[in-house]
């Protein structure tokens, strides 16, 4: 029997800052991002038609989605937050070595879940998800709520997505009204 391959036990990748400043949208797609922000401004509180806005570059599409059906179209990555997984990165934070991590995580939750673990965070990572992890998922829905509270500046949450298959990751970038965009990544 064989050690497995040594699993990350960094945190997920943050999506690119992306400052926005670069950002090409045609004057069309600035107008739409005002008046959801402007929509936004008046939502009397936090609720799951608060929008968010998907750009897609490449065919610079821009699409108002809201935030309820978010996960749903965009999938968040959440294998590396699989419980086996979160228990071998304890473990191995704690001192021990990979392999006794390994078997302490068989003994706990069984090999075959611990494998299976493993097998869909490598899929994962093979197939890539251009950095849109869950952690980062919770973070926007986080973030986007606290912008809600009294006294904060309303912020549109702006995905800029990046092309299929390829290494590039999607960035978050903050749109508040009548400003230039800010960036933000995720914790």
């Amino acid at each position: 029997m064989t050690a497995s391959p040594r699993l990350s036990r960094s945190r997920p990748a943050p999506l690119d800052p992306g400052s926005g400043a670069n950002l090409r949208l045609t004057d069309r797609q600035r107008q739409q991002l005002r008046q959801w922000s402007l929509e936004l401004a008046e939502a009397p509180q936090w609720s799951g038609d608060l929008p968010v806005a998907l750009l897609e570059p490449c065919w610079l599409r821009l699409e108002r989605v809201r935030v309820e059906r978010l996960a749903g179209l965009l999938p968040p990555d959440g294998s590396e937050a699989a419980p086996e997984l979160v228990r071998y990165r304890q473990l191995c934070q704690v001192g021990l070595d990979d392999w006794s991590a390994q078997l302490q995580c068989w003994q706990e939750f069984g090999s075959d879940a611990f494998q299976q673990a493993q097998r869909r965070l490598w899929q994962r990572q093979e197939q890539g998800n251009q950095g849109w992890t869950l952690s980062c998922y919770l973070a926007l829905l986080e973030r986007y709520r606290r912008s809600l509270g009294p006294g904060r500046e309303r912020q549109l949450p702006l995905l800029v997505l990046a092309p299929p298959g390829r290494e590039a990751q999607h960035q978050l970038i903050w749109w508040p009204a009548n400003r230039e965009p800010i960036g933000h990544t995720c914790p």
